[in-house]
């Protein structure tokens, strides 16, 4: 065979039934990317004969003979060493995370006039699970959006539209292995015993692991600052499988296809136990407790009642507040299983160095709390784990965990090579995490004057069978859901529960986006039964400065209104939707509504969120900054270098940053909870103040002071018409001994708010029950906006992602069985599912945040689904109580509610 790549002719020959995608980058083309290996995503599309292919799906031998072009020779000699595509994207910030950009750039280039006139169709196979689209589309468009000031595109962006970023997989170690696993077929059974004969017979296969391979210390997949904050409920390999898709063993071969069928080979015995789905039958008498074998000090509340977090609190006299209310809301409201789906699956590669240390590269938010979790599970020093990670293709929390590194790690220490771990697509589905499933039972009273009286919550979260993230998401979600509100009296009784279904852990707004969607609908619901305009019942009770923040404790600890912008907030969207400006209300038998919600969030983690940032000079005058805060699309990386150029007086281009490398120095709990801005942002201004006051001091003591005193310039200190280049500083300091390098850190502490406000009109079709999204609005209380492109960005993929876990996305268990493991059957949206969406930005200037920003990257999603299902009922007049709002769902709701049936569903 002969194949010509990128202009290169290629002897190499794929194997038999390989597909072009992994015989693509088998050859070093790792612009190629893997999202679905089933033809869904498009993040592995290239040209053949300049036609654009899903890789993935193309087997190798077509392209025999022809000419491919992947993301790396698309320039070809293109002015610049960019093609205008290329360029574009650059221009536009048409991505995030970066994952998905070289697939979507290759099909957007091979574009038509006519094809770019109907983005929807012709973007149809390519998703993004980060950027809501609006930004692809300005690419396609030729807009500009990164200006180089404020909106300073990713420093990253030239390798991430060239293909030459490199995520997790990017590389090929010599002598790399590949390890896969074999999971269990049942949701709750004990492993009676396993044959590794065939397995290890099976040519290539290395080795075999399972649980007596494995250290027997307990751990929590969910990695916090505090490791107690989950119960130690897992280990490496266990005995007893407590979910379908729990992995029983790892096969490490010299190939994935070896590994693969070693895994078919293992020949295991189960004991098959009785399994409980229910977090309310678990709760029970008499079922099964799937952790009932933990001592105390697992941190597991109760294990014979399976709760694994539980707590009670009443403020007020809520029977009081119930009998002075005038209007009494009282339903249950139920949100599902709803999956990251980040386009970067779970994947990590192990080996030791030169000096022996065991070496971790990975796809996580949070490296420092994985090499402490893989030191302590691995019995080994701190100091003798190295973990790093380069670009991150998503993350949303679920990277929040150590769900692959303890595999690879234990792998590589036993067989002295490096070894991979890569999920799949369908793995990821069945056997990561999820979002939370959690029940509501919500109660709430108002006056005739729409001052609410009292509210009480019963929220029963499944966390599957695993309690990563149970206890912080129940508690969380239950206290800033109703500390927005100025209300007498509150009472909360919340469980956390295990079942034998896939783990639950921490998701985007952390369960606020379950509380809020029962809250912010029964505040609606109230509203109307007092004939009261939804945006002044909010006005009416929502807390300001100087009111007590009360959610399930009155003591809201070291949260401090920073700054305030929620009014602001309610009225940019009540002017929005009243200006009547989107999409026309389609003909025909649609009913038009509108409804708004809002959300509270605080800045930071609680219980200490800590980073450590440094800034030098280097010797050529340029700065040289290391941070430990992942980057995941986030754009913590871009903001950082705001932040130190604007103190240094320096070019975004004169600073180098090195982060999320536990070798680089420098703690970083991790880029979780909205804190890569907040906490280490805070951490690098202060590095860059403190650089600062070093280089003017090193001025003077080695030039002297002749004027008004030594000042930074870009690229120089000067001192009246005198100008010192940074090198001659630098070399300067050199000789006299003067260290110039500025450090900083920042604990998360004291905290500060922000608030987010959406807004929509809808039609909903009578017949049908399909929703037609004619505006949709958000407006963002986010302090100063120190990159008003990025953050703009972050609001738009967050209200993208919210949509379609409130019309369509749904996690489908049965019998502890995944039935939605692929993309076709779990519904992302794609480019032609998300509407616009305009965002507003409060005026405030937070004193708490770094330059007077708030957080903004998981907040924007909290308030959107309720918004909807409050604008539904609004056009239907009837009461969705459950997500996804399905068509199908609204239809039959609707009908019934015609016929007279109860107006709620």
């Amino acid at each position: 065979m002969s194949f010509s790549i990128n202009g290169v002719p290629s002897a190499d020959a794929p194997r038999p039934g390989q597909c072009l995608r992994t015989f693509l980058r088998g050859l070093g083309w790792f612009g190629v990317k893997k999202g679905c290996d089933a033809g869904d995503c498009g993040a592995c599309t290239v040209w053949l004969d300049g036609e654009p292919v899903h890789s993935c799906i193309t087997p190798a031998f077509r392209a025999r003979g022809r000419q491919v072009t992947t993301i790396e020779g698309l320039a070809g000699a293109s002015e610049g060493g960019l093609h205008p595509m290329q360029r574009a994207f650059l221009d536009a910030q048409g991505f995030q995370c970066g994952f998905c950009t070289a697939g979507m750039i290759m099909t957007a280039a091979a574009l038509d006039q006519g094809q770019r006139a109907d983005l929807p169709g012709a973007l149809k196979g390519n998703l993004c699970r980060c950027t809501g689209y609006r930004s692809v589309a300005d690419a396609v468009a030729g807009a500009r959006n990164a200006d180089g000031a404020r909106n300073l595109g990713a420093p990253a962006g030239h390798g991430v539209v060239t293909g030459a970023a490199r995520f997790t997989a990017d590389v090929a170690p010599d002598g790399l292995l590949h390890a896969k696993l074999l999971r269990s077929p049942h949701a709750h059974a004990r492993v009676v015993s396993i044959d590794r004969a065939a397995a290890s017979a099976v040519p290539g296969v290395v080795a075999v692991l399972a649980h007596d391979d494995a250290p027997a210390a307990l751990f929590s997949t969910g990695r916090h600052e505090l490791d107690g904050d989950d119960p130690f409920d897992t280990r490496v390999f266990d005995t007893v499988m407590r979910f379908h898709g729990q992995r029983v063993a790892a096969v490490v071969a010299e190939t994935e296809a070896a590994a693969e069928a070693g895994c078919r080979a293992l020949a295991v015995r189960y004991e098959v136990l009785p399994a409980v789905f229910d977090p309310e039958a678990a709760m029970a008498p008499g079922a099964p407790a799937l952790h009932g074998d933990k001592r105390d000090g697992s941190g597991i509340h109760d294990p014979s009642r399976n709760v694994v977090a539980e707590f009670h609190s009443e403020i007020g006299d809520t029977e009081a507040g119930f009998a002075e209310a005038d209007a009494v809301h009282e339903d249950t409201y139920r949100t599902q299983r709803v999956q990251h789906a980040h386009l970067e699956t779970h994947c990590a590669i192990a080996w030791t160095d030169a000096e022996g240390r065991l070496v971790v590269r990975t796809s996580t938010q949070v490296p420092f709390l994985t090499r402490r979790a893989l030191a302590r599970v691995l019995d080994l020093p701190a100091e003798h784990v190295r973990v790093l990670c380069e670009r991150v293709g998503g993350g949303f929390g679920g990277k929040q965990e150590m769900l692959v590194e303890d595999v690879v790690a234990l792998a590589a220490l036993r067989t002295g090579r490096p070894v991979k771990l890569e999920l799949t697509r369908e793995e990821q589905f069945t056997a990561t995490t999820t979002r939370h499933p959690i029940a509501v039972r919500v109660k709430i009273g108002a006056r005739r004057d729409g001052r609410l009286t009292a509210i009480a919550l019963r929220a029963v979260s499944n966390t599957g069978a695993y309690g990563n993230h149970a206890g912080g998401v129940l508690h969380h979600g239950c206290g800033e859901s109703i500390a927005v509100y100025d209300i007498p009296a509150k009472k909360v009784d919340g469980y956390a529960v295990y079942t034998n279904e896939v783990p639950a852990g921490a998701f985007r707004g952390y369960g606020l986006s379950q509380l809020i969607f029962a809250v912010e609908s029964a505040v609606d619901e109230v509203a109307r039964q007092l004939g009261i305009d939804p945006f002044e019942m909010r006005r009416r009770n929502v807390i300001r400065p100087g009111t007590p923040m009360v959610g399930t404790s009155t003591d809201q600890g070291d949260v401090e209104y920073g700054s305030y912008g929620l009014d602001q907030c309610l009225a940019l969207v009540e002017a929005a939707l009243a200006r009547g400006d989107g999409a026309p209300a389609p003909d025909g038998d649609w009913a038009v509504g509108r409804g708004t919600a809002l959300s509270m969030i605080h800045t930071i983690p609680p219980r200490g969120h800590f980073s450590e940032s440094r800034v030098a000079l280097d010797g050529d005058g340029r700065f040289r900054l290391t941070v430990g805060t992942a980057e995941f699309g986030n754009g913590a990386t871009t903001t950082h270098v705001q932040i130190a150029a604007g103190v240094l007086s320096a070019s975004p281009g004169d600073i180098a940053v090195r982060q999320s490398d536990t070798d680089a120095g420098g703690h970083d709990t991790g880029a979780y909870g909205s804190t890569g801005l907040v906490v280490a942002g805070r951490a690098t201004l202060r590095a860059a103040e403190d650089l600062r006051r070093r280089l003017l001091d090193a001025a003077e003591a080695l030039f002297g002071r002749a004027g008004d005193g030594w000042a930074l310039a870009p690229g120089a200190v000067v001192d009246g018409a005198r100008r010192v280049p940074l090198a001659d500083v630098a070399a300067a300091a050199a000789g006299a001994g003067l260290a110039l390098e500025g450090t900083g850190s920042f604990d998360g502490t004291p905290r500060s708010i922000a608030f987010n406000v959406h807004g929509f009109r809808v039609a909903v079709h009578r017949v049908t029950g399909a929703i037609r999204i004619l505006k949709s609005v958000q407006a963002a209380d986010a302090g100063f906006v120190v990159n008003p492109m990025q953050c703009r960005g972050q609001v738009e993929g967050g209200v993208a992602q919210a949509i379609g876990a409130a019309l369509y996305e749904h996690l489908d268990v049965e019998d502890g069985r995944v039935t939605t493991p692929v993309f076709r059957a779990y519904h992302i949206p794609a480019f032609a599912d998300v509407p616009p969406t305009e965002v507003l930005f409060a005026d405030t200037s937070d004193r708490l945040g770094p330059l007077g920003a708030k957080s903004m990257s998981e907040s924007p999603f909290n308030p959107v689904a309720p918004a909807l299902a409050n604008a539904v009922r609004d056009a239907t007049g009837v009461r969705f109580t459950a997500l996804p709002l399905a068509a199908d769902r609204i239809f039959a709701a609707v009908q019934a509610a015609g016929r007279g049936s109860r107006e709620t569903a």
